[in-house]
């Protein structure tokens, strides 16, 4: 069926508005202030046959998997078994998740009997169970992480609303008002999706949207092949290393061989360290979905969809059993430790092949800090993602003190978190002078956050990076600062690692410092006047 160009561009702009607004409706629905505040969620819109076709513009690495975790949703619940008002569950990373904290939520839509598409959201919950509230950097396995829902079909009607598995999730959840909360938050941005598209086919005809939505994957799909095509081929390599293991002090490596043939490209990750008894294992959705990202953002230009006609051009692979795609029942929920190493590992083997269009590795970290509170009325858990400097460019200084490209969180105001945890106060934020990588364009900076622990019982745990290797500065460019985090107590500084959990007392100062970005290169080739614009501001010590 053809579409006229017109009702084309309408109907596309009109997904993407769709899935926007399930985005928003999700933000100011939540619960939890690592939702409400930070937006570490993402909401998309599938078509009739489960191809995602549309995506709010939220978390990269969300966003990229949401096709794995519904193929695996079909393979136990194929789409001509649905009925409306059922819903789909899956967090599990053996089954296209990613980790057991992102819910994805996919509810099928009716017109008039007739399936029409799918709506979907994923959270980031900040406690579903486990061996510790919030976080378990300890884990031997995914079970200690919390608990995990296969994907599985529930009837909204039936199993929620005080139904059978709403009682479940609250018996198994040391929140159960948030973690309830947020997943009402998510069963209503999907409404609000199922009620645009119902809209749109009302408007249009159901068969001109479905012929519209074929077209939008088609025209993502020829957007990125000739951006690939326009690139030489060859196959280039590039590498990446995690500090250690959590374990051990020995870095870890990640390297990528990417290939360029024609109007498509292949990665391969033969050659990465095998899985780690440790929560550092990434499954398979989350490397694809990182590796995908990071070509698009490379080689393609950002007015191209981000849906699953993207990704036919790309073939992703990974050993079974390797640090990038590891066996059950491994525990991953630092997942995006190794994710960010699978960008830099392409980004440097796209180096080779277009030089011009890359950026220099950023701080490319999650550093999640979680403070656990509990006293005779339960526990209150506070939860934050942090980024770092951003990679410098050809042409640009790298963002200070943001969040990295796969995650996209924004920060939580101290505001917030004065008024929902009363039992820490944030006594600092600031930038880290000098953190940014020296070069001809400077590597962006990290920043401290400084926390007074006001209250007993309380838990600090924490996964992170860079400890030991900063981010590399390319073509002559220098490393981003490395980070830090210590406690305060009396006249003692206690170092701590990057993945661990400690106690805090009363009176405790707990600082978290975030590095820095590489720099772009030669350090002397900089412009005199930013070297002097850096040091007014505070930005840099050095000449």
């Amino acid at each position: 069926m053809n579409v006229s160009p017109v009702d084309q561009a309408v109907i596309t702009q009109a997904l993407i508005a769709a899935a926007d607004e399930m985005g928003i409706k999700l933000i100011r629905s939540a619960h939890s202030p690592v939702v409400r505040e930070a937006q570490d969620c993402s909401a998309a819109i599938l078509d009739h046959q489960g191809r995602v076709v549309s995506q709010a513009d939220l978390i990269p690495i969300q966003l990229g998997s949401v096709t794995h975790t519904f193929r695996a949703c079909l393979e136990h619940h194929p789409l001509e078994t649905l009925e409306d008002g059922d819903f789909l569950i899956n967090n599990d990373p053996y089954s296209g998740g990613q980790h057991l904290p992102d819910i994805f939520l996919f509810s099928p839509i009716f017109l008039d009997g007739t399936l029409i598409g799918v709506t979907a959201t994923v959270v980031h919950h900040i406690d579903l169970g486990g061996g510790a509230p919030g976080l378990n950097p300890d884990a031997g396995d995914v079970h200690e992480e919390g608990i995990t829902f296969p994907p599985s079909r529930w009837s909204i009607d039936r199993d929620w609303n005080g139904g059978p598995f709403e009682r479940l999730v609250r018996a198994n959840v040391r929140m159960p008002e948030a973690t309830i909360g947020d997943l009402n938050a998510q069963f209503a941005a999907n409404a609000v999706g199922g009620e645009r598209l119902k809209g749109m086919c009302r408007k249009f005809g159901t068969q001109t949207v479905f012929a519209a939505m074929d077209e939008m994957l088609s025209y993502s799909e020829r957007r990125i092949r000739a951006a690939i095509a326009a690139a030489p081929d060859g196959t280039w390599r590039g590498e990446a290393w995690l500090d250690d293991d959590g374990v051990g002090n020995d870095p870890v490596p990640i390297r990528a061989s990417v290939t360029i043939s024609g109007d498509s490209i292949a990665v391969d990750f033969a050659g990465t360290a095998a899985q780690v008894p440790t929560n550092l294992n990434n499954p398979f959705a989350s490397t694809a979905s990182s590796a995908v990202a990071c070509i698009k953002a490379v080689l393609t230009d950002p007015d191209i969809p981000f849906n699953e006609g993207a990704e036919r051009a790309i073939t992703v692979m990974a050993l079974y059993g390797s640090l990038v795609n590891p066996r059950p029942p491994a525990p991953v929920r630092a997942r995006l430790l190794p994710s960010y190493r699978v960008v830099n590992a392409v980004m440097n083997a796209l180096a080779g092949a277009v030089p011009d269009r890359v950026i220099a590795p950023g701080f490319d970290t999650t550093t999640v800090s979680c403070l656990s509170h509990r006293n005779d009325d339960g526990y209150n858990i506070y939860l934050e993602i942090f980024g770092g400097g951003y990679g410098a460019g050809p042409d640009n200084d790298g963002c200070d003190a943001v969040d990295s490209m796969l995650s996209n969180c924004s920060n939580i105001p101290i505001e917030a978190m004065e008024s929902d945890y009363p039992f820490f106060r944030v006594e600092d934020y600031s930038l880290r002078c000098d953190s940014g990588g020296r070069g001809r364009q400077r590597g962006g900076m990290g920043f401290q956050r400084i926390y007074r622990i006001l209250d007993s019982n309380v838990t600090f745990a924490t996964y992170g990076d860079r400890f030991r290797i900063g981010a590399e500065g390319m073509f002559g460019g220098g490393p981003g600062a490395t980070a830090e985090t210590f406690v305060e107590r009396g006249g003692q500084r206690i170092r701590l690692r990057s993945k661990q959990r400690f106690p805090l007392s009363r009176g405790d100062r707990l600082v978290v410092r975030t590095g820095g970005g590489g720099g772009y290169g030669p350090a002397g080739d900089r412009d005199a006047g930013m070297i002097e614009r850096d040091r007014r501001d505070g930005f840099a010590s050095h000449p």
